[in-house]
């Protein structure tokens, strides 16, 4: 640290010597700031190195950090990123960089053309996990207010297909590990992160989601709770994107996953998956041959109705409702399956509720 402070007491020297001449080594003056910030042991030091900016900026004429960063931005990504393909967790350049995108704020919406290229690189499956897991870290910070970051432009959209399929879509696939594991909870965070905000439009989503769901379907069997609940939020929100455009065998595809967190040890994730088949009965349409697919129904309403007398009586309540909904779908089959089950329940009024919400729905289209 002491290194460190008298470094930027030289910078400071210079700033306050030189004053307007120091256009002519604002580069270079930033690239040691931005060194310092980079550096493990500056964190006491930020708020001074913050104000030695803030100096730099002012005897040149420009507005403020923003302006300093957007006057350099070009060269010192080019400086910073120079050799990542060989950057590993300890690379001093991977920390340059990272303090770069980070404290940029809006301007680095401005280089997503030098920014994603080293994101796709350096976030390939075969580079070290643990530097993997610090730029995901990033990443996301990003995501959350990408609008005042990544998207303060309003251009991620016109990089999301690479950005999913390439960055995404690779760190979600199984491999063992512990860490591993880490980086598919953190890469479908970041997902999760970046449909729930408004960078991509319907449009945009729809051409990714058949390389999506699969990936996503599978990360509803980590062993991360977290993984398992974002991927059933994510799972709801294609489906509310994409539903319409799913023919029977894509949508029989997604709910056998689904239903089997059911019998999560999460409460939370159990609920999630309950809403994301609510919605998945909401896309089954004409193209849904019902004497074809009888067998997938009866099995899901079985599902359903065996959760129709759960312990929890708030998933109860929500299954109720997501019979309701599919009620409709194949109505004879489900009276089937209640009068089959309703025995076994410990109490037969949700499935009396059940029956009675068909029978009035049965004369109400009569």
């Amino acid at each position: 640290v002491l290194y460190l402070e008298q470094l930027l007491c030289c910078v400071q020297s210079m700033i306050a010597v030189c004053r307007q001449q120091c256009a002519h080594i604002s580069l270079q003056a930033m690239k040691v700031l931005v060194t310092i910030l980079a550096s493990p042991a500056s964190e006491s030091l930020y708020h001074k190195i913050q104000d030695v900016m803030l100096s730099l900026a002012e005897v040149q004429g420009v507005n403020g950090l923003q302006g300093l960063y957007q006057q350099h931005m070009p060269e010192l990504m080019h400086w910073a990123s120079k050799g990542h393909e060989h950057w590993t967790s300890f690379s001093m350049e991977r920390a340059q960089f990272e303090i770069l995108v980070s404290e940029s704020g809006p301007v680095i919406g401005e280089h997503l053309d030098l920014l994603l290229p080293v994101l796709r690189t350096c976030l390939h499956p075969d580079k070290e996990p643990q530097m993997r897991l610090k730029l995901f870290t990033l990443l996301s910070k990003l995501l959350l207010k990408a609008n005042e970051s990544v998207n303060s432009r309003g251009q991620f959209h016109l990089y999301s297909e690479t950005f999913i399929q390439d960055i995404l879509v690779p760190n979600l696939k199984w491999y063992a590990g512990r860490t591993a594991g880490a980086i598919r909870t953190i890469a479908v965070s970041c997902l999760w992160v970046l449909l729930q905000s408004d960078v991509l439009s319907p449009e945009e989503v729809l051409p990714v989601q058949e390389v999506l769901m699969p990936q996503v379907l599978a990360t509803l069997e980590e062993d991360s709770k977290t993984s398992r609940l974002v991927s059933c939020r994510i799972i709801k929100t294609l489906l509310g994107i994409c539903g319409q455009h799913l023919d029977p065998d894509k949508l029989n595809k997604i709910y056998p996953e689904v239903v089997k967190r059911l019998d999560d040890a999460s409460e939370e994730v159990r609920m999630a998956a309950a809403k994301t088949l609510g919605l998945w009965f909401k896309f089954i349409d004409e193209r849904y041959e019902r004497t074809t697919y009888r067998g997938h129904l009866e099995f899901l309403y079985r599902c359903l109705l065996v959760h129709l007398d759960d312990t929890d009586t708030a998933l109860q309540a929500t299954v109720l409702d997501v019979l309701k909904e599919g009620s409709v779908v194949y109505p004879s089959v489900l009276v089937q399956e209640i009068e089959a089950m309703k025995h076994k329940h410990k109490t037969p009024d949700y499935c009396d509720q059940l029956l009675l919400h068909i029978q009035n729905h049965s004369s109400a289209s009569t």
